[in-house]
């Protein structure tokens, strides 16, 4: 009597997981004070392994509202009784905070939270219908709260989260006050909070009117927030106000774009404030009054602190600002981005205008064009939200930018012997392009170093619809920095395992560690990242053995075999069926002993 043998399986995976050897940190708004966008210590996130067979949605984190903040990853926090983890920081518009664990995907619940009002004691996050003046009364810039909205910046040096939230109080009563968070437990530290008040040039902050959009700034021990307006409801002002760390109670420095005209709001996309090593600080200024004296809107400007005072120091004004002001096309729109290695800033606006500018010489104002900066040029009826991302490659150095109203992502590649860009031209761009209307794609570049195959581009762009006074569909896409127009992944592709949510406006995808962290206005935080290792399993039902692999997470595998595992495998020949998800093999127990393995 013959015995039966019973086929072996072997799960032997043609995938190598790889380990970040050093965390890396994302402490402000897209990664650095120059604003560049760029995380180039990413060594696990390559063009080869960010596709729908390796990469996709691991998992969400709930929150109790939309995230207009971009997440920060703070690295090696020690959270009182639960040791040192990397964190993912999330707020929401309804002024809560969220410190997520950033890595491991069975800790769900927040390392902690703080929410920074009581609706029992009539403290609540202020609202679009609080805003009766704004748009006519129909103000949907925001379509709901919008408490926390600036992204925070954090000091790792004290470990320090720095955010600004705005609560409405006793039913008619606006503030706006300047938070600082114990990193390991999220608790004011002392001096904090306090209420944002100053008074430049004679004119008062407005609690109400202001809104605080951009991303903070922190550089040189000061922390530096700026404002712009709610739909341009009158009067407003362009404001920078910088906090001392060392001591917040200390009188704040401040600067007035226009102290004795209107408008000039700061607002960037949400983008924040640039700032060079010297503690220099940019901005750009939207619709508002222009003299070339004291006010400047339509602007970009420099700012340099000196003792308790924010002086300009430069500043650069389209030769058509006054068009520029009757159209509605805010210079703006767009956020700055200090060129790595050199004295130049680039940034773009409303009305389809890049300029390319000496920053520590911007050019002031030109009569009939824009001779008087280093490079300019116009593409079209195509608006510029957010900024622009770099990365010098191997085999150059490029700018990305996706402008709005069904535009694609442009590739300009700058030329370091020339300090300029090659060409106006597009060096490449994707095929496909981002909804109709605004904003475009907000963007985030990642690679290791100047490694080819480690450089991509992220961007969030709202599928279809307008996301401008509207919540609509995202998504977000992955394209090879080296020539975008290959694109590599994107949410839709298996929209059922990897879809976005809902849009949220102006926020950069934050790329650290192999991991993705997308904010969305779904009330969630979408992390996207290597699939794991699907599991070949089997069942041994007595006559036969069934072998079997998910598949709806795990697209792409195949069944392999072979008698010698040392021996040539081939593809295996039984016949697959899917059923509830799962790919199935039924392989007779009388066959000869046989080892098995996944494939891709």
């Amino acid at each position: 009597m013959s015995r039966q043998k019973t086929p072996l399986i072997l799960c032997c995976l043609w995938l190598a997981a790889s380990v970040q050897a050093s965390p890396v940190a994302v402490l402000t708004q897209h990664n650095d004070n120059g604003r560049t966008g760029m995380n180039l210590q990413e060594t696990i996130l390559n063009t080869n392994n960010v596709n729908t067979n390796s990469f996709g949605l691991l998992y969400t984190r709930a929150v109790d509202d939309q995230i207009y903040a971009q997440p920060l990853i703070a690295t090696n926090v020690n959270i009182p009784g639960a040791g040192a983890h990397n964190l993912v920081i999330v707020c929401t518009v309804n002024d809560s905070i969220y410190a997520f664990d950033a890595d491991d995907p069975t800790v769900t619940a927040a390392y902690w939270t703080n929410r920074l009002i009581s609706p029992i004691n009539n403290i609540v996050a202020p609202r679009n219908t609080d805003m009766t003046g704004a748009c006519s009364g129909n103000y949907k810039d925001f379509s709901g709260a919008f408490g926390i909205v600036g992204t925070p910046v954090i000091d790792p040096a004290s470990s320090t989260l720095y955010l600004v939230a705005r609560t409405k109080e006793n039913l008619t009563n606006f503030v706006q006050r300047l938070h600082a968070l114990d990193l390991t437990t999220g608790l004011e530290v002392s001096n904090s909070p306090v209420v944002i008040a100053v008074t430049n040039s004679g004119v008062i902050f407005d609690p109400f009117k202001q809104n605080q959009r951009p991303g903070l700034l922190l550089v040189n021990g000061y922390v530096y927030i700026t404002w712009s307006s709610h739909c341009d409801w009158t009067p407003y002002h362009g404001w920078v106000v910088g906090y001392n760390t060392s001591n917040l109670l200390q009188a704040p420095i401040s600067f007035n774009a226009n102290p004795s005209g209107s408008q000039a709001g700061i607002w960037m996309s949400n983008q924040g404030p640039a700032a060079d090593t010297n503690g220099n600080i940019y901005i750009s200024t939207g619709n508002g009054t222009f003299d070339g004296s004291v006010n400047f809107g339509e602007s970009f400007l420099k700012l340099t602190r000196s003792g308790g005072n924010l002086t300009r120091a430069s500043w650069f004004t389209p030769f058509n600002w006054s068009s520029l002001n009757s159209s509605d096309s805010d210079l703006g729109s767009g956020g700055l981005l200090l060129v790595p290695g050199t004295s130049l800033l680039f940034s773009g606006g409303k009305n389809g205008g890049l300029y390319l500018v000496n920053r520590d010489n911007m050019g002031g104002v030109g009569a009939t064009a824009d001779t008087n900066i280093v490079q300019s040029w116009n593409i079209g009826s195509h608006q510029i939200h957010g900024g622009a991302v770099w990365w010098d490659a191997p085999n150059g150095s490029y700018a990305y930018i996706w402008p709005a109203t069904s535009d694609h992502l442009r590739q300009y590649k700058f030329d370091r012997v020339m300090g300029k860009f090659a060409s106006t031209n597009v060096y490449s761009q994707n095929a496909g392009v981002g909804g109709s209307g605004q904003p475009g794609g907000i963007l985030s570049l990642s690679a290791n170093g100047t490694n080819a195959n480690s450089g991509i581009v992220w961007a969030s762009v709202n599928t279809l619809s307008s996301a401008n006074q509207a919540v609509v569909a995202g998504t977000l896409h992955a394209y090879n920095a080296l020539n975008v127009a290959t694109e590599l992944w994107n949410s839709d592709m298996l929209s059922s395992r990897d879809g976005l949510g809902n849009y949220a406006k102006f926020v950069a995808p934050t790329v650290a560690n192999g991991k993705v962290y997308m904010a969305t206005f779904s009330n969630r935080l979408n992390v996207y990242g290597l699939l794991p290792l699907p599991t070949l399993s089997a069942l041994n039902n007595g006559s036969s053995l069934i072998v079997s692999w998910p598949t709806n997470s795990f697209p792409g595998y195949h069944l392999q075999s072979t008698l010698n595992p040392v021996a040539p495998w081939s593809n295996d020949s039984h016949t697959v069926l899917i059923t509830n998800g799962n790919a199935q093999v039924t392989i007779p127990t009388s066959n000869a002993e046989t080892f098995y393995r996944l494939i891709r």
